[in-house]
């Protein structure tokens, strides 16, 4: 008579087992069916919640207003379609091209000053020098900072009475109307962007930095290269790429401007209207009980259309220079 090996005895222990015991589930296998049929499902239920958000907080709004443009809706009213007719309205309104000239403006005067400055600045707090944390806080202190709060500040500052005209005054050169001047106002709205986006682009720039490599300013030194020269032949094409970064961000952000020019020249957009930005039109016309959300949404598309072509110029004129 044989005597039964191991292998024999786990087969046979199997075979009176059944399914039960080969199964990594409970009973006849199902439940573990049952998972692995509803595995594919489950990343969508995780992701589920932002999706839900996306859509109520962003697709919609987005959809929302390209079907609005070609309406005569206004806040209580749901109105009709009208075609083109809030776009041809647009050619003959006087405010629409003073809002697209200023938002031009914004964009040409805030975003070199945001591209190159933070730059300069992160180079400068890049150093290990004794106390440079706390510069760094400090450069990133407006970044935090409420955009109602800084706007309040400068308009205090920039008053006829405000701090900066006193110490003017102090010194014989008088009032100026930082304020008042079409220009001198939307010039100051443009520096108050500016100092606000310092800090947070120069963080940008400190990381980009950190992966040049010193052997390259080390072998320009060699060279007899400067600082200028090691500048601008060693350092801005290590960070061509965060440049242009930088400059597609902040030229769309530019042209969006609202907080800081409707804060410091008012809802009327300065002196006779002529500081209003395309977005505050937006605000001014789209709402009220009255508002005429058709012609807002309109004027919403023409921003929405601008911004992306910045954006593609940007990005064109990048795979220029890589060509």
């Amino acid at each position: 008579m044989k005597t039964p090996t191991a292998s024999h005895a786990i087969s046979s222990d199997l075979t009176t087992a059944g399914p039960a015991a080969r199964s990594p589930g409970s009973g006849d296998g199902r439940p573990a069916r049952g998972i692995r049929r509803h595995l594919p499902t489950s990343p969508w239920l995780f992701a589920a919640p932002g999706l839900l958000i996306v859509g109520v907080f962003s697709l919609y709004p987005f959809l929302s207003t390209l079907v609005n443009a070609f309406t005569d809706r206004r806040t209580l009213v749901p109105g009709q379609y009208v075609g083109l007719a809030n776009f041809e309205e647009l050619i003959h309104d006087e405010m629409f091209w003073t809002g697209l000239r200023n938002s031009t403006l914004y964009v040409l005067g805030v975003v070199p000053a945001l591209v190159l400055l933070p730059l300069l600045l992160a180079m400068l707090v890049q150093r290990h020098i004794p106390g440079i944390t706390f510069f760094r806080s400090a450069f990133y202190t407006p970044v935090v900072a409420s955009i109602v709060v800084v706007g309040l500040i400068w308009v205090w500052m920039l008053d006829d009475r405000g701090l900066i005209n006193s110490l003017l005054e102090a010194v014989g050169v008088g009032k100026v109307g930082f304020l008042s001047d079409q220009w001198l106002l939307l010039g100051s709205a443009m520096a108050v962007t500016v100092w606000k986006g310092l800090g947070y682009y120069m963080i940008i720039y400190l990381a980009a930095l950190t992966n040049v490599p010193r052997e390259l300013h080390e072998a320009a030194a060699v060279d007899g290269a400067g600082p200028v020269r090691r500048f601008f032949t060693v350092t801005v094409p290590a960070v061509r790429s965060t440049m242009v970064l930088v400059g597609a961000l902040s030229s769309v952000a530019a042209f969006k401007v609202f907080s800081e020019v409707y804060l410091m020249a008012g809802p009327s957009g300065g002196p006779a209207g002529e500081d209003t930005t395309l977005v505050m039109l937006v605000q001014r016309v789209g709402t009220g009980l009255t508002g005429r959300v058709g012609y807002a949404s309109a004027i919403s598309v023409v921003v929405f259309v601008v911004t992306v072509a910045l954006m593609l110029l940007v990005l064109r004129a990048d795979r220029k220079e890589d060509a």
